[in-house]
């Protein structure tokens, strides 16, 4: 699929809205029961929060460990701490010593991509997870409980007997969904080999439900970064953000595939950029050596079997679902494999992965990124023409990083802290499309 075609999708991308408040529902209260329990891993030591975090968190700024250089998120990640904070590469599993083989991808906003489908001509799009192997967040938020690099519940009637020990779920499945857990026999004491009795697959697609159902509450889905007020028309971008935002739909290309423009609703209502074409791409990233266990590189969609049927001669290996902008300065390491650090080695990437000589063997030698970029991981299939060679001066790299981090959630609250003062848009004020995005 040609880069420039992820320009038109914006027009094909319906938005799915259904009836939301800032109030959370019975489900979604559920679901963030579900969301936080360790108790759902095989060694009782991960949760889905373990992965995304629901925090705002303490990160150490410089070498010096003391309490002046300790940085504060000023929203959560809803990424995986130990990433954020250390720089690693993918996440550990409840096995101690099982590590997954891609970068833990981010959950706000999850709830906006479209179902994974084929578009006759705009290719493969939607879904859930880098390669969109889910068809929906649904789909999605049981499989990290089952996955044995993950959480590694070894069956869903393991799950279903983990929900037993806990009154509360059996009060409350029962009330949701009027589903009783107690009556299904418990996991602990069958035998392996016999198929799980009535009642186990209802209570996990249950479960999914209603941890979907969390993710598509206004935790994950805020709208209130700077950005939104901007376009509100309550503020202002600063100069270098007016600049960054002019680069970031002009000059640099980014708003082809990051789309930045405002849709409308089926109700009529606007509702804010995503920042995200839902297609996928592979945009030359090289390969990561600091990924445990140093697996090979991931193909990508390209690696389906049902997307291999279609795609005969690899044109989709090593592409990835296009993600969200939304919250991007709070989630580094950046790319599928985390092989780029941080938000202004990523712009320098896409402004110059094809102007410097291919000499270094790793992201770990000493002229990465400064003088050179290692050889991409599956070269045959990467997009050119508008990434690579964008002639973006170092300002002008600057500058679209700044844009970037307007994009972050609670801006009533990090825009009138540590010297800045927001007076449009003090603490407290609620984001200007609730109305449209939570009726």
């Amino acid at each position: 699929m040609e880069y420039f075609k992820c320009c038109l999708l914006a027009c094909l991308i319906l938005i799915p809205l259904s009836s939301y408040s800032e109030k959370k529902t019975p489900e979604q209260k559920l679901g963030r029961l579900l969301f936080t329990d360790k108790s759902l891993s095989l060694y009782r030591n991960q949760s889905c929060e373990s992965c995304h975090s629901l925090k705002r968190l303490k990160i150490v700024v410089n070498e010096l460990n003391d309490d002046k250089n300790l940085f504060i998120q000023p929203a959560p990640s809803f990424a995986h701490p130990d990433n954020i904070r250390h720089g690693s590469v993918v996440a550990e599993g409840s096995v101690h010593g099982r590590f997954g083989t891609l970068n833990t991808p981010a959950l706000a906003y999850g709830r906006f991509s479209p179902f994974f489908r084929w578009d006759n001509q705009f290719g493969w799009l939607g879904g859930v997870f880098w390669d969109g192997r889910a068809k929906n967040l649904s789909d999605q938020a049981g499989k990290p409980i089952l996955n044995p690099l993950e959480m590694a519940m070894p069956s869903k009637w393991a799950v279903a007997s983990r929900l037993q020990e806990n009154p509360k779920y059996v009060k409350k499945f029962r009330k949701i969904y009027d589903l009783d857990i107690e009556a299904i026999p418990s996991y602990e004491l069958a035998p392996r080999n016999i198929t799980p009795p009535p009642g186990v697959f209802s209570v996990f697609d249950a479960l999914s439900k209603a941890l979907a159902s969390f993710q598509n509450s206004s935790t994950f889905n805020k709208f209130n970064s700077k950005y939104d007020y901007v376009i509100a028309g309550q503020t202002n971008f600063n100069d270098k953000e007016k600049m960054g935002f002019e680069l970031f739909n002009g000059k640099a290309q980014c708003a082809r595939c990051h789309f930045s423009s405002m849709g409308n609703a089926p109700d009529g209502s606007e509702f804010p950029a995503l920042f995200s074409s839902y297609t996928y791409l592979n945009i030359g990233a090289p390969y990561n050596i600091n990924i445990q266990n140093q697996p090979p590189p991931h193909p990508g969609i390209g690696g389906r079997e049902e997307v291999k049927r279609s795609d005969k001669e690899g044109k989709l290996l090593g592409a990835f679902k296009v993600p969200t902008l939304r919250n991007v300065a709070l989630t580094p390491p950046y790319m599928h494999n985390g092989v780029l650090s941080s938000l202004n080695e990523v712009v320098h990437f896409y402004n110059s992965r094809d102007t410097k000589f291919r000499v270094c063997t790793s992201v770990n030698d000493a002229g990465f990124s400064i003088g050179c970029w290692p050889t991409p991981e599956f070269p045959e299939s990467m997009v050119f023409g508008a990434v690579g060679d964008l002639e973006l001066s170092a300002e002008e790299e600057a500058s679209i990083v700044a844009f970037l981090h307007t994009l972050t959630d609670n801006y009533p609250v990090w825009g009138n802290i540590n010297g800045l003062d927001d007076p449009n848009v003090p603490p407290g004020t609620p984001s200007p499309f609730t109305a449209s995005i939570f009726p």
